[in-house]
């Protein structure tokens, strides 16, 4: 009984210092989205994953004929929570058809996935100027990306929160964002 109540205090600590270090497995960084990182290959995806499902759709490439060469596209994969059957990442390799590939990009679906700063698709305009450098915006007919060089990420906002409506090529600058402009989709590039 006098050992126990010694090594109780001990195992307290542990456990506070263990919550203190936080939960990296959903953690953003520069070449890193919870447990993967620019080294991660195809194939250690479902022991990364295990608790997940995974859904694999792969190209179709050139098979030899005509008409497949023109079917090509890029292989994906697809994590999904077992729990609540929701889509937490979609990733894409560098190489198709090939399990040794490292990873190109991860687009995050899950908010639990944040940055040190707390950056995560629930996260506003004005939270993400303040929080990152934002090294440029470019603009496509229907959302503006931000392209942010310290995260290797590209977050895009919807033209409709920065209220256009035009389909247009229309320039859009940092100061023209709204700063309840919500993120639409959020990309960590790892290659």
């Amino acid at each position: 009984m006098f050992i126990l109540k010694k090594i109780i205090p001990f195992i307290i600590v542990a456990l506070l210092f263990m919550q203190c270090n936080g939960n990296k497995s959903f953690e953003i960084s520069k070449g890193n989205v919870g447990n993967i990182h620019a080294g991660t290959t195809v194939q250690e995806l479902e022991a990364l994953f295990a608790s997940d499902s995974i859904v694999k759709i792969l190209s179709e490439g050139d098979l030899g004929d005509e008409a497949s060469k023109y079917l090509e596209e890029d292989d994906l994969y697809f994590v999904y929570s077992k729990l609540n059957k929701k889509k937490l990442l979609e990733i894409e390799p560098v190489n198709q058809h090939d399990s040794l590939s490292t990873i190109k990009s991860i687009q995050i679906f899950d908010p639990r996935f944040k940055t040190v700063n707390g950056i995560g698709l629930h996260s506003t305009f004005q939270e993400i100027n303040a929080n990152c450098k934002i090294n440029k915006v470019e603009t496509t007919f229907t959302s503006a990306i931000l392209f942010i060089d310290a995260l290797n990420a590209t977050i895009v906002i919807d033209k409709a929160e920065l209220g256009i409506k035009d389909f247009s090529l229309q320039k859009v600058t940092l100061d023209q964002i709204p700063a309840l402009a919500k993120i639409k989709y959020f990309t960590v590039w790892l290659n």
